[in-house]
């Protein structure tokens, strides 16, 4: 610890870990144990093997999941096709409290449900968003920022696909006829979905719409950097990577209990 200009300052200092007064190696063990547990692991989990309280251990997750947060404005296309789909996820918002309703969720679509978007280049990275529904204000906008304009897409029948504002080279399938048919086909992005509901329906069992952004964007972390045969990464690959994007990031308790507000994107 130093003191410089008369402030404090460390190696947390910001960080992710700033103002945290849980030591630096419990911070690095529970950023291993997040980025390398293929479904995800709980607070409960990190309580027992860091040894802090569960409270402690959620904020700390949440904060890992903030460093794991993609920043990197590349759009995805142009290598080959981009699945698009979306899935819901949860309960229904309707049924929580009004205390307790997101703002930024809507109760349209997939019967009241959080609604995500995907976005999957085959051979290549996801992109990810909850957005507030199905409409074609919010799918519109978030396609056009991540996939590369001219792209080869492949959606399924749903009716927002085909009135993209952005010309894309579009193919359908049609779920009510068959699942795959050639190369025409949805199955990677599918994929990733159950990957995601794995971690949320197994390993978190409970997420609230207002924190979910966080655990997609945790998912996405681990997908986009799981071991290919072109791209053979390591736990220890992992784990470097999660712990370079620590930096200039910081979230308070307050904005992780929305007592603050807190701008949130991929």
């Amino acid at each position: 610890m130093a003191k410089v200009c008369h402030k404090q300052f460390s190696v947390k200092t910001q960080s992710v870990f700033e103002d945290s007064p849980i030591p630096l190696d419990k911070w690095l063990v529970a950023v291993w144990l997040v980025v390398n547990c293929k479904n995800g692991i709980s607070s409960y989990e990190i309580m027992r093997d860091v040894k802090v309280t569960q409270k402690s251990a959620w904020f700390m997750l949440h904060r890992i999941r903030l460093a794991m947060r993609d920043g990197s404005f590349e759009k995805i296309g142009g290598n080959g096709p981009v699945e698009i789909d979306e899935t819901f996820v949860g309960g229904k918002v309707k049924n929580m409290h009004k205390s307790r309703r997101p703002k930024d969720v809507g109760l349209q679509g997939g019967h009241g449900k959080a609604v995500v978007l995907g976005m999957l280049e085959r051979g290549g990275r996801v992109k990810a968003k909850v957005l507030p529904n199905r409409h074609k204000s919010n799918m519109d906008p978030a396609v056009k920022e991540n996939v590369k304009d001219g792209s080869w897409i492949i959606t399924d029948e749903f009716a927002v696909y085909p009135h993209l504002s952005t010309e894309y080279l579009h193919e359908v399938i049609n779920h009510a006829e068959s699942y795959v048919q050639a190369h025409v086909h949805t199955n990677g992005i599918e994929n990733f979905w159950s990957l995601l509901k794995r971690g949320l329906n197994g390993t978190y069992v409970s997420v609230e719409p207002f924190h979910l952004a966080r655990y997609v964007e945790e998912q996405v972390f681990r997908y986009n950097n799981r071991a290919t045969k072109d791209n053979p990464l390591n736990d220890l690959d992992r784990f470097a990577l999660a712990v370079s994007q620590i930096a200039n990031k910081r979230l308070t308790y307050a904005e992780l209990t929305g007592k603050v507000g807190e701008t949130r994107g991929f």
